[in-house]
């Protein structure tokens, strides 16, 4: 063990040696493994935050949520011009699946609605995305509250004129006020706060809104004001279902009680399309899979130029050390000894590039962030990446050099280096 760490140590020595001695061919070396690593864990890096920012954003959503209305989440086989003559889903449907589906948690009734102004006193918030739902809501998106509550069944189902305000809102109308119990004004009329929703910061994915930007009021007080069937609203119903009920069984009894509600006739096309969330995450995880894969195609054509720089440094050390080696050899040196002194050197040269490549994403990661308010994170996993592809590249750039060199005759290396 003590002779490989004095191996280690002496082939530590030679790559600096290397280095400073011939400064601007190691640095042009090292460059390919260098743009390599920054390569494969810069891209590594960004579609591990750009995947974990997606979860992030759609953690409130249980992704075995199911999502029924008249239009399709993904490509459809069904015309566009047939889909829009499609009915919406009605509040009477939404009450028929509740009460006549099996293995559901969970349904909610809810109103996507274009964006409105809200008023408190003199203060104005434009542009607020209004979501009208049943009080079933909170049950199947996770919302976190900073003041107060969610309005209940009583109030939802009698249409109380309460509202709950996301935190950007809040902050807005009334700053260091505490909104519980204040009246605001939305579509002309008085709303009383009774909860304020905890920040969440800017989302990508967020299937609809932002609850920073949101505010959720009773859906059967947005119904007595502008009836079932106002241009305005797309209606939706939202089911979670039982976590031990499968999603296709339950798909195909959604399809199944609605097309009877519907009276369609067999060989009908469904006037309706059950999305269930994990589809899209589904999707999304397809996304994420081909972007690394495209990464490292992209980086293994930077370490492979790495690898060959590598490889030159390696069989210029071992010319430049014939006499050495022989020398060695001539003293007791095993082949081994020698062989591993030369990948020992060639690793520990791939590994100075890849921290060098490392840092350069960690300082790239660091300056985004702060300037785009997105989270670029170099994970642990990455940097344990990097390390591990530029040891491989040392071992798989250094071994034709280290053998080359163990395999050397030491009275004609002794000769050649006189």
């Amino acid at each position: 063990m003590i002779v490989y760490l004095r191996l280690i140590k002496e082939s530590f020595t030679f790559a600096m040696n290397a280095l400073r001695n011939n400064k601007l061919r190691t640095l042009l070396s090292l460059l390919g493994v260098t743009i390599g690593i920054f390569s494969i864990i810069a891209v590594l890096t960004a579609v591990d935050s750009l995947d974990r920012k997606i979860r992030s954003d759609i953690s409130g959503l249980d992704n075995r949520s199911i999502f029924l209305f008249k239009y399709c989440f993904g490509p459809s086989e069904v015309p566009d011009w047939k889909i829009d003559q499609f009915p919406h889903v009605t509040f009477d449907e939404y009450n028929y699946i509740k009460n006549s589906v099996n293995g559901v948690e969970a349904v909610c009734y809810q109103f996507f609605t274009k964006n409105e102004n809200i008023k408190y006193e003199e203060k104005t918030a434009s542009s607020v995305d209004i979501k009208p739902c049943t009080y079933e809501f909170i049950n199947i998106e996770k919302l976190d509250f900073d003041k107060g509550r969610f309005f209940n069944e009583q109030e939802s189902n009698s249409g109380r004129n309460c509202i709950i305000l996301g935190n950007e809102i809040a902050s807005l109308l009334f700053e260091n006020q505490n909104p519980i119990d204040k009246e605001i004004r939305l579509y002309g009329q008085k709303f009383i706060v009774i909860g304020v929703l905890k920040k969440v910061g800017e989302r990508m994915v967020s299937f609809g809104s932002n609850p920073d930007n949101t505010v959720y009021v009773p859906m059967n007080k947005i119904r007595s004001m502008f009836g079932d069937n106002n241009e305005l609203f797309t209606p939706i119903i939202i089911i979670r279902p039982s976590e031990n009920v499968n999603l296709e069984d339950i798909k195909g009894e959604l399809i199944q009680k609605l097309r009877v509600k519907r009276g369609l006739k067999s060989g009908q096309v469904d006037t309706f399309f059950v999305n269930i969330l994990k589809g899209a995450t589904d999707q999304i995880d397809a996304i994420i899979t081909q972007m690394n894969i495209m990464g490292w195609i992209i980086a293994g054509f930077s370490l492979l130029v790495g690898g060959f720089g590598i490889a030159n440094i390696m069989f210029v050390s071992v010319k430049e050390r014939t006499n050495l080696i022989g020398i060695q050899k001539s003293l007791g040196a095993k082949n081994k000894f020698i062989l591993f002194q030369f990948l020992f050197e060639s690793v520990i040269l791939c590994i100075i590039g890849g921290i060098i490549g490392l840092l350069i994403v960690w300082l790239l990661a660091m300056l985004l962030t702060n300037l785009l308010d997105f989270e670029f994170i170099l994970s642990f996993s990455n940097i344990a990446i990097g390390t591990g592809l530029s040891i491989f590249v040392g071992i798989i750039s250094g071994i034709l050099p280290a053998i080359s060199a163990s395999r050397l005759d030491p009275v004609e290396a002794i000769r050649s280096g006189m």
